[in-house]
């Protein structure tokens, strides 16, 4: 299941004082993959440039963690955050710096952007742990981890982000992969671009047909200069149209 972008939101404000609150911030609003989040690394995360590269992830086999590349080629992207995120992730070098001098030569110096207390790196089975303990304290329908990263995909398109773009975004090896997982998300995001796009073309016929709307019109009125014998499409002398019924000579019913 899919949570909505107002469960979204209730679940960021109800984290906002976890310890991995910006993780989850980065994964809700810039679609990364659980083991991308935990194994991005600061020499890779470029608050002032507002870019983030992702080259790194952890991989979990058994219970065991190692680090990677990207799931694909695709998979190793620069994106940019935005301003919400950086400041959410500047906040977290803040406590992680805080950290590092409370735990002084005990602090475990991975170079990871999210780490344990101690500057350990994150067991990836943790983080969905911790995320599926905080969701559920809502009351909210269930939904997973990763269902975040499919509503960063659902927000960007929402914001008027295309199929390329959200590809892109989410690392996806093929257009195809964004296209059948995502375009059927969210459907009134289409509804809205669509709206949008038909107000783009100015009419002159809905202006005059709003211009009228509050008039009732009198008997004869407005139609003198159309003559008796113009039909609905404006030509002038049409003839009288053939009842539906009757079926000419040299055709057969149903032929078109």
């Amino acid at each position: 299941m899919l949570g909505t972008p107002e469960h979204t939101g209730l679940f960021l404000d109800h984290v906002a004082g976890d310890r991995l609150y910006a993780l989850f911030h980065l994964v809700a609003f810039r679609g990364l993959r659980r083991g991308e989040a935990c194994g991005q690394r600061w020499t890779d995360t470029y608050l002032d440039a507002g870019l983030l590269t992702v080259a790194k992830q952890l991989v979990v086999n058994g219970w065991e963690v190692y680090e990677d590349d990207p799931k694909t080629d695709a998979g190793a992207r620069t994106i940019a955050p935005d301003a919400d995120t950086v400041q959410a992730l500047t906040r977290h070098r803040a406590q992680q710096d805080k950290d590092r001098k409370e735990w002084e030569s005990a602090w475990v110096e991975t170079g990871r952007v999210f780490t344990r207390e101690n500057g350990e790196l994150l067991h990836p089975a943790n983080v969905t742990r911790r995320f599926i303990e905080l969701y559920e304290e809502l009351g909210l329908p269930p939904i997973r981890l990763h269902d975040l990263r499919h509503g960063a995909a659902t927000l960007a398109h929402a914001a008027g982000a295309g199929l390329k773009q959200i590809q892109e975004l989410l690392g996806h090896s093929s257009i195809t992969i964004t296209s059948d997982t995502y375009t059927s998300l969210l459907p009134e995001a289409d509804l809205a671009i669509a709206e949008a796009a038909a107000r783009l073309v100015p009419r002159a016929r809905a202006a005059a047909e709003g211009s009228r709307s509050g008039a009732s019109a009198q008997p004869g009125e407005g139609d003198e200069s159309v003559p008796d014998d113009a039909d609905p499409w404006g030509r002038i002398g049409a003839p009288t149209p053939r009842p539906l019924t009757q079926t000419a000579p040299d055709e057969k019913p149903g032929a078109e």
